[in-house]
């Protein structure tokens, strides 16, 4: 029950029916990580999907020349790891808990099923997870401006 009570709170499932929130939150469980965790690395292998709950999770790059570097933050309510929903689990970013965080954690090949044999989930967790991307990929880009901006 904690993890649909989660679910419902979150803004990547705000506009996800009850009947789908329900389906997703008997094949969640909520995970909690402390402040410096390692989640995953880059290049890992990472099977769950998680929309976060509460607190701040840093995805850092290794970018030649500049070493790992910070290029976006992950914050209540978003998404973290969705290739897992895709079956890409090898991970792009390193991902570090930067304070006390709470998750709703989903496996990836769980929700794949999931998606494949519910239309109605799958349907509306890939709406869900279409729209997060677009918002990632536009703040990735702001950061990537600024990252790799010529100094004056």
């Amino acid at each position: 029950m904690i993890a649909l009570e989660l679910l419902q709170k979150a803004h990547f499932a705000s506009q996800l029916p009850t009947t789908v929130l329900v389906r997703l939150a008997a094949i969640a469980r909520v995970v909690e990580w402390n402040e410096d965790a390692l989640v995953f690395r880059e290049g890992g292998h990472q099977d769950d999907l998680y929309v976060i709950s509460s607190g701040h999770i840093a995805l850092e790059m290794n970018v030649p020349g500049r070493g790992l570097t910070r290029i976006l933050t992950v914050r209540s309510g978003e998404l973290l790891a969705w290739s897992a929903l895709l079956g890409d689990s090898r991970m792009t970013v390193t991902a570090v808990v930067t304070e006390p965080t709470q998750a709703i954690a989903i496996s990836g090949s769980s929700l794949r099923t999931l998606c494949l044999t519910d239309h109605e989930v799958g349907y509306h967790v890939m709406t869900q997870v279409a729209s997060a991307l677009s918002q990632r990929l536009l703040a990735t880009r702001l950061q990537l401006l600024d990252l790799f901006a010529k100094p004056h």
